[in-house]
């Protein structure tokens, strides 16, 4: 099994077609891929000077771009996330001076003084997640998902800090193992992304830190050839899944469900407004983020709603 990852000095801060392939893959393949934590592995302790170690816009280092034979525009690629799996006893949450959901950033302009940075490292062992001693609360249970993910966009090279209609920073916690997500091709070889680990999140990730972690990732890579998506699609064993990246965020959720309803009606026969219509029955919604660059909210629909004939 192929094993990839970036030289330390050498991770991919952006997601587009100009820098070259760390590595080829062929379709039904099955890679390793080995990532940093989004502030590159360089905190270790609550006393680390997270000020100097957050060098904007170099955070949330990414492997890639992976070139994928056979992919052309137009295709969409599929990939099945078998594992992830932690390779320290600790994760990484943090407190960043002019970025979270609750305070003023540099989108979100305010005249109140920025949060104070704080570190918080949260031991891991067993498939269990220590928040803080300090609190006598459960521990929270180890639930990895890949934050970022995403294609090459055609022309424009986008930070590894935003989402969009390539995938990118979307931080859907359903992008996890036992999924599988499908994102668009829009260059020769498709060029995947992937990074920004982590061992939980709460929808939404508020603060705009989840407990970060390098991970082990096993993940197998197909083609559906000639056939093109707008955006990110997800499937589980309950839901089909549709992301949305935007900003306000009912524009999102908008993006989200409109491509759930297409979705319906070309991929499993039911007529458009009919397939609007159940989906505001039976639909689920969920905030992946509101502290990004844009805002993503992931639509799903049950798959036991889904007609007789197309279950999947």
């Amino acid at each position: 099994m192929q094993t990839i990852t970036n030289l330390p000095n050498e991770w991919s801060y952006v997601i587009g077609p100009y820098n070259p392939p760390v590595a080829v893959v062929k379709p039904g393949e099955t890679i390793t891929v080995l990532t940093a934590d989004a502030f590159e592995n360089k905190i270790d302790s609550v006393d680390a000077d997270l000020v100097n170690i957050i060098e904007l816009p170099f955070v949330n280092p990414l492997v890639g771009p992976i070139f994928v034979e056979g992919a052309e525009k137009g295709d969409t690629l599929s990939v099945s996330i078998e594992s992830i799996e932690v390779t320290r006893d600790y994760g990484v949450s943090a407190l960043i001076p002019e970025f979270g959901g609750l305070c003023g950033t540099t989108f979100t302009r305010m005249l109140n003084p920025p949060l104070p940075a704080r570190i918080m490292l949260h031991p891991i062992q067993n498939g269990l997640i220590t928040f803080s001693d300090e609190l006598d609360i459960p521990r929270i249970p180890y639930e990895p998902f890949y934050g970022t993910i995403g294609t090459a966009p055609q022309v424009e090279a986008v930070s590894s800090l935003s989402p969009g209609f390539h995938g990118g920073n979307m931080d859907a916690a359903d992008v996890c193992p036992g999924n599988t997500i499908h994102l668009p091709v829009n260059v020769t070889g498709a060029l995947l992304y992937v990074g920004d680990g982590h061992a939980t999140q709460g929808d939404a990730e508020v603060s705009g830190v989840a407990t970060e972690i390098p991970t082990r990732g096993i993940l197998t890579i197909n083609l559906i050839k000639g056939e093109s998506i707008a955006t990110p699609r997800i499937l589980s064993k309950d839901y089909i899944m549709t992301v949305g990246s935007a900003r306000p965020m009912e524009d999102a959720a908008r993006i989200a469900f409109y491509e759930l309803v297409v979705w319906l009606e070309k991929g499993y026969g039911i007529e458009r407004l009919m397939a609007y219509q159940l989906c505001s029955q039976v639909a689920r919604v969920r905030l992946a983020n509101m502290v990004d660059i844009l805002y993503s909210v992931v639509a799903k629909f049950p798959k036991r709603y889904l007609p007789s004939s197309q279950k999947i």
